[in-house]
């Protein structure tokens, strides 16, 4: 999965998120901007071809699917963040965020809760 994305390609991927599975006439309406059902097609193609989408047909109409939920393909951002500009380092992204007030004490808190959580094997 290759993380850039440009803006539209963004604003249709969240209109499938938001939406489960749609076909390009429905992420069409559900875009902000006016658009030709055949751009929307296009820009569908590329986040397939990209990994970030696939489809399944039916009655000859295309529906597509997220492949990974959003939070996923963040993480994935936050890494190629971190590898641009941190040597790789997601703990110096964090510690970033943390010194830039982007994390809030309660923010970590969650974070702490939910490793010592993956740890101890709950789910």
């Amino acid at each position: 999965m290759r993380a850039e994305l440009g803006e539209l390609e963004r604003e249709v991927l969240q209109a499938v998120w938001r939406s489960g599975q749609a076909s390009a006439d429905q992420v069409r309406q559900a875009l902000r901007r006016p658009l030709k059902e055949s751009t929307v097609r296009t820009v569908l193609g590329r986040l397939e071809n990209k990994g970030y989408l696939a489809h399944r047909v039916e009655q000859r109409t295309f529906l597509y699917r997220a492949v990974k939920p959003p939070a996923h393909v963040a993480a994935r951002a936050v890494q190629r963040v971190a590898d641009w500009f941190c040597e790789g380092s997601v703990d110096a992204v964090l510690l970033g965020m943390v010194e830039s007030k982007i994390l809030s004490r309660r923010d970590l808190r969650r974070l702490v809760d939910k490793i010592e959580k993956d740890d101890s094997g709950e789910k």
